[in-house]
């Protein structure tokens, strides 16, 4: 496995792997890797290639309240994974490297859909986002970027991104990696005390609850929302950040679910040790 720390010697040796016809893979992380992460590597590892997994823990989507130190960190773990996984490279850029000084990096706008849910509780954050993932996919080359589904939002806003700016990426979308109990895997659930863990389960369990009434016929969004709702309100220590149920195509309120139009239900919780958020795609109404 080779540690790459400058941007030019990864595009270098991307550029050199696809002149050899080979096919490029791109997991992008902020490290702590944990077997949600795990999970991505071993399907680029499976499609692609040669694969590049990057570690950098990106200041510019963190929210005003949110201090990027105390984000858990592990490079000699992360490292350790990635070697004992089959990764061909680690690309680990200083922030220098990521975003030189002096030049002007492309901005992408997240538009409207940037400020709601997850933009309205952590402001600029998915401007954050789209600029370090398109300074990612610009480093890396043409390839295809591996994402959770956990983090709807900014998958939705990703896609549109490359879309918009015709990329060379295809963004592949990955199922959600979960605990025996549906919790969600995150790099903050380390921050979850043992009682506040059984609590977060409250965030799963809505989103269950919403996805059984649309099976079994529910089309009225609101009552989903109120289970939802109703389900983390009850749960001691849980604070209800949102619920939500969008149109997966556009990322907007969806009011009655209807066949043919994927809806997801989406939820955020703060606990006393980490805010979390979780998603299920709704079974489509007969």
């Amino acid at each position: 496995m080779e540690l790459i720390h400058e941007a030019e010697a990864l595009r270098a040796v991307t550029d050199a792997r696809r002149a050899a016809g080979e096919t490029v893979g791109l997991v992008p992380t902020m490290g702590a890797l944990h077997p949600g992460h795990e999970s991505l590597i071993r399907r680029a590892l499976q499609e692609r290639a040669f694969v590049v997994v990057s570690i950098f823990v990106n200041p510019l989507q963190f929210g005003p309240e949110e201090d990027p130190a105390t984000y858990p960190r592990d490079e000699v773990g992360d490292l350790a994974l990635c070697d004992r996984l089959g990764v061909h490279a680690v690309w680990a850029p200083s922030e220098a490297q990521m975003f030189p000084p002096g030049t002007d990096l492309p901005s992408p706008d997240p538009g409207p859909v940037g400020d709601v849910l997850e933009g309205a509780a952590r402001p600029g954050h998915f401007a954050g986002v789209l600029k370090v993932v398109h300074r990612l996919f610009d480093a890396t080359g043409p390839c295809a970027a591996y994402f959770g589904r956990k983090d709807a939002q900014q998958l939705f806003l990703v896609r549109r991104m490359v879309a918009e700016r015709d990329l060379p990426v295809e963004v592949v979308a990955c199922p959600t990696v979960r605990e025996a109990d549906g919790l969600a895997l995150s790099s903050r659930n380390a921050r979850l005390s043992a009682e506040d863990q059984d609590h977060a389960g409250c965030l799963f369990l809505a989103l269950s609850e919403a996805a059984a009434l649309s099976r079994a016929g529910e089309r009225d969004a609101h009552a989903l929302l109120a289970t939802m709702a109703r389900e983390i309100g009850a749960t001691p220590g849980a604070a209800l950040d949102y619920v939500a149920v969008v149109g997966e195509a556009d990322f907007q309120p969806v009011q009655t679910l209807e066949p043919g139009r994927t809806a997801l239900a989406l939820a955020a919780v703060r606990l006393p040790g980490a805010r979390l958020i979780d998603n299920l795609t709704l079974p489509e109404p007969a």
